[in-house]
């Protein structure tokens, strides 16, 4: 019976899921050209809203843990672990007072209604993960927007998502090169706990009745450390908090 529900709900959530992004492209589209860049951002603040909450139909269970009373006179680097597809949207959404920015896959950025919208007209470092020579410039150009407007950066050092919720080894490149471009950035480690458990049997169906946690840690000062140290250092945070030390 839990399998054929699966089912139901799985396709019932696409659906939704594929509406949103479709609704909102054109929102953005008019916001955007219309009244400017804090329109356009209301207008993803919102379907990132409803995106989150759109896995609610799956059953998945949400809980939430520390205080987004972070500093908003400086640059934020998010440094998050990464599980799936559903860890983007609570974190826009979590983290709209501070604007948060991403690096992403270039490929990400066409043909996919809203996402790639956003990707291209938001200040995304939108990356060739194979070419290191167009990857730093992006990367340092992120920097220096988050630098000179304090706004956030949200990087996921594992490289990819994890499908099995184990974390990889963190890298330490792109939190370099951000912190070359915006050297009073504060750093938020961020915990993602569950997201892979959705979609562990695939895209379809997807497992219903999870229990998903989020949570932002004890921010870290850069003050005196090299990159490589506070990579390790936020690295050993999410571990702790995911029992994975």
């Amino acid at each position: 019976m839990t399998k054929i529900l699966s089912y139901i709900l799985t396709t019932i959530f696409y659906i939704l899921f594929f509406l949103l992004l479709v609704i909102f492209h054109p929102i953005q589209v008019i916001s955007l050209k219309l009244f400017g860049y804090k329109a356009h951002k209301n207008s993803v603040d919102v379907l990132n809203f409803f995106l989150m909450r759109l896995v609610g139909i799956l059953g998945v269970r949400i809980t939430y843990e520390g205080r987004v009373d972070l500093p908003t006179d400086r640059p934020l680097i998010i440094v998050s672990n990464h599980q799936g597809t559903y860890d983007i949207p609570p974190i826009v959404w979590i983290f709209r007072k501070y604007h948060p920015k991403f690096i992403s896959k270039k490929e990400l950025a066409k043909n996919i209604p809203s996402v790639s919208y956003n990707l291209r007209h938001s200040g995304a470092a939108l990356i060739d993960r194979t070419n290191r020579a167009q990857a730093i410039p992006e990367i340092h150009k992120l920097g220096k927007l988050i630098a000179r407007n304090n706004y956030a950066a949200c990087i996921f050092p594992e490289g990819t998502r994890s499908k099995t919720g184990k974390m990889r080894k963190f890298k330490s490149g792109g939190i370099e090169t951000l912190l070359n471009a915006a050297p009073n950035a504060l750093i938020v480690p961020f915990a993602v706990d569950g997201n892979y458990k959705i979609e562990r049997r695939g895209m379809f169906p997807l497992c219903i009745g999870q229990r998903v946690k989020y949570s932002i840690l004890t921010p870290i000062e850069t003050e005196g450390k090299s990159a490589a140290e506070i990579t390790d250092e936020a690295e050993k945070v999410i571990r702790e908090k995911l029992n994975q030390l």
